[in-house]
């Protein structure tokens, strides 16, 4: 449920209140500030009134010690000026029969509303009215303040993922949310997705522009620590009045806060969340890839008139690969999809060599973190056409598993029959081959003896190799290969019966990865 205060009073709204009305207002200066927000009401006749306000007052008077003395008018209206009032409300009478010119050009001047007030009034009910209404304001936001902060506490102690705190956020707030670094790269979003999609949709022009402003709805607090800033917490086009989301997005910002100390977790863990969150969303296909597309921009992706060139690396961690993307000045997005396997989404300009660029990150990569393997898709021009090109990845990084020599780029024509096996793993017939074809291996006690098979027969059947590989002379090979071949009936150095078993092989491993 949307958490709401009663709004603030403004001057024009305290104007419209049935006590006032009866004293028949009239707004004589300052006309286009009456928006100001009232903070208290202050009955006082005093000439120096000014040095006992503290801002935001709006100033009841009679004026009775004013009269005569014009200096004093302007100045005592200069004085309300310097401490800020919000307004100063003469009652007319025997000092002021009507307006005096004096104060209504001094108010004018200095844009501080001037309200007379023709009929005889009794200041006691209007202090009343505003000030219990203003009481009562203060009541409920310190209700909704440890409202706000006893729900985020609780989710925090729970151990509630960042996107859940977000999501507790939107609710309260109803608007969107975004979290943001120092450089306005979105690293979270929470709220209505139509309506976070919009905010994105133009997001790097929205959040330096418009968004700098708390009057549109825009409310910012700083998130940071011991002196250091990292980021912001944006309520988008919040509804309801600026106090009330300003103290939502500053108990949001405290929970987020201690959200990263308690959870050890960073700001740059926050931006290879929302990496990984775009990413898997892409693979999957859930999600249309238009749909997506405000998000990849929000992140700091290039998206305009560009060649996208999906990457799966096997082996590496995601911040090791972002340091390279940053050491070749390649722009991407980075993100670990599973244990030791890592999404990359390059951007290049469309007249950039894409294959060139690919291979030289890939051998760079490689010389960070040897045998580190990079699957590569071909390119995409359009950004529809990227979630296929990062499952075509996927498919090549998994179908190259295991492989003793690949290429610093392997693409989908050089996994040949392991890429067929791979797509077609999930076959009952296919388990069934692999099943009898390996029956004597997979039910005997030595497991070592498959193991041998993998080599020799990736090895393209090259005994020294196989041997070399499993650290055993030759003749010890000799043993378990004529072991295997008693065990699965067949004869290795026959080429048909080699490639059944080794097509059997290739498709056990497949169903057991």
């Amino acid at each position: 449920m949307t958490t709401t205060l009663e709004p603030a009073l403004s001057v024009r709204q305290v104007l419209t209140l049935e006590r006032v009305l009866a004293g028949e207002p009239e707004v004589v200066a300052g006309a286009g500030q009456l928006d100001r927000p009232v903070r208290w009401v202050h009955v006082a006749e005093a000439a120096d009134v000014g040095v006992m306000l503290s801002g935001g007052e709006m100033v009841l008077t009679t004026g009775v010690l004013l009269a005569g003395d014009e200096s004093a008018q302007a100045e005592y209206i200069q004085s309300l000026h310097r401490a800020e009032a919000a307004a100063v409300v003469l009652g007319l009478g025997r000092a002021f029969p009507s307006a005096p010119d004096v104060m209504r050009r001094a108010a004018e001047r200095c844009g501080l509303p001037m309200v007379v007030l023709h009929r005889p009034f009794p200041f006691a009910e209007l202090t009343e009215e505003v000030q219990s209404r203003l009481v009562r304001r203060k009541f409920a936001a310190v209700s909704l303040s440890e409202s706000v902060r006893t729900a985020l506490t609780g989710l925090i102690t729970a151990g509630a993922p960042l996107q859940r705190l977000l999501d507790e956020i939107a609710q309260h707030s109803a608007c969107p949310v975004v979290v943001t670094n120092l450089a306005h790269r979105v690293l979270a979003t929470a709220g209505e997705r139509p309506a976070v999609d919009d905010v994105l949709r133009d997001w790097e022009r929205i959040a330096r522009q418009a968004g700098g402003s708390e009057g549109d709805g825009w409310i910012r607090a700083e998130l940071g620590g011991r002196g250091e800033r990292w980021g912001q917490i944006v309520l988008c086009g919040h509804r309801g009045d600026t106090t009330t989301g300003r103290l939502l997005a500053d108990r949001a910002a405290e929970a987020l806060v201690l959200h990263r100390m308690l959870g050890g977790t960073s700001a740059h863990t926050w931006e290879e969340q929302s990496a990984q969150s775009l990413l898997t969303d892409l693979v999957s296909g859930v999600v249309p890839a238009r749909q997506l597309l405000p998000r990849a921009r929000a992140a700091g992706l290039p998206v305009n008139r560009r060649t996208f060139v999906p990457l799966v690396v096997r082996g590496g961690e995601p911040a090791q690969l972002d340091r390279v993307l940053r050491m070749v000045g390649l722009p991407g997005i980075v993100a670990e999809l599973a244990d030791s396997v890592t999404a990359v989404l390059l951007s290049l300009a469309r007249d950039q060599d894409a294959s060139a660029l690919t291979a030289n990150f890939a051998t760079r990569l490689r010389s960070e973190a040897p045998g580190t393997v990079v699957a590569a898709a071909g390119p995409r021009a359009a950004w529809d056409d990227v979630p296929a090109g990062l499952r075509e990845a996927q498919h090549v990084a998994d179908a190259v598993v295991d492989v003793l020599d690949v290429p610093a780029v392997v693409r989908l024509k050089d996994v040949h029959l392991r890429g067929l096996i791979r797509l077609l793993r999930d076959d009952p017939q296919v388990q069934s081959f692999a099943e009898r074809e390996l029956d004597g291996l997979l039910c005997g006690p030595e497991e070592g003896l498959l193991a041998v098979l993998r080599t020799y027969l990736a090895t393209g059947r090259n005994k020294s190799r196989t041997a070399q590989l499993h650290h055993v002379s030759r003749p010890a090979l000799y043993r378990r290969l004529e072991a295997i071949q008693g065990r699965l009936g067949v004869d290795l150095d026959d080429f048909e019966q080699a490639a059944s078993v080794h097509i059997a092989l290739l498709a056990h491993d497949a169903q057991q990865g």
